[in-house]
């Protein structure tokens, strides 16, 4: 039995959006790590929460986050990776996954930008919360590009 791929001009462009939103997570997993080599605005944000903190604790809260950041980026770029193949293939999982991962990456950019920790900001400073939130752009043109070519392509096996 053959599979249908991702043959629709929907579906092609759906998948230029995914292989954005690989790049965007990877940006977004690589800005935390620019930022500490560079303008320091996480140990910054995290200074001025918490001025009590000594420099070796906002180190450390600042690679807790890294850690923290990379886990998700690293899961992010999965489920771009194995979102993308399944659409290219023609899978017929593949339009409800990509909702999922859309709805999940969503709520983790989202958990990022707004939760404030104990000390009433934001944990991330906002550049880097905006920063996960990108990917959450291409997802969604992913979605309504597979969506609006359901009717065009049947997701199925053919005999």
């Amino acid at each position: 039995m053959a599979k249908t791929s991702a043959k629709t001009r929907h579906d092609r462009r759906a998948t230029v959006a995914m292989y954005a939103g690989l790049a965007l997570t990877v940006v977004a997993t690589v800005a935390p790590y620019v930022d500490r080599a560079t303008t320091h605005l996480l140990a910054d944000h995290i200074r001025a929460g918490y001025p009590t903190y000594t420099e070796t604790r906002i180190d450390s809260a600042v690679t807790t986050y890294l850690v923290l950041l990379t886990v998700i980026g690293a899961l992010g770029v999965a489920a771009w990776l194995c979102t993308t193949w399944a659409v290219t293939a023609g899978k017929r999982w593949a339009r409800p996954t990509a909702i999922v991962m859309f709805v999940l990456g969503t709520s983790l950019g989202l958990t990022g930008l707004l939760t404030r920790d104990t000390s009433g900001e934001t944990g991330l400073p906002p550049a880097l919360g905006w920063a996960g939130m990108a990917p959450c752009l291409a997802g969604a043109l992913a979605v309504v590009l597979l969506y609006t070519s359901s009717h065009r392509t049947p997701w199925r096996t053919t005999p």
